[in-house]
């Protein structure tokens, strides 16, 4: 049931990281901003928490 990315690895770009911030901003769940970036839980989770940013959790 695991998803597969094509983008393993691959290095952030300013706008992903802007994308990043004003999705977290708005208060979207993680699994959401995954999907709406087309990255992993763990690559989003691990950039938020190097940006000092908290993404919300699904409740």
């Amino acid at each position: 049931m695991t998803e597969r990315f094509e983008r393993h690895r691959q290095p952030w770009t300013q706008d992903e990281v802007q994308k990043l911030h004003t999705l977290a901003k708005k208060g979207m769940p993680l699994k959401s901003i995954a999907k709406a970036m087309t990255r992993s839980e763990e690559s989003i989770k691990d950039r938020a928490k190097a940006d000092g940013l908290s993404i919300s959790k699904l409740r």
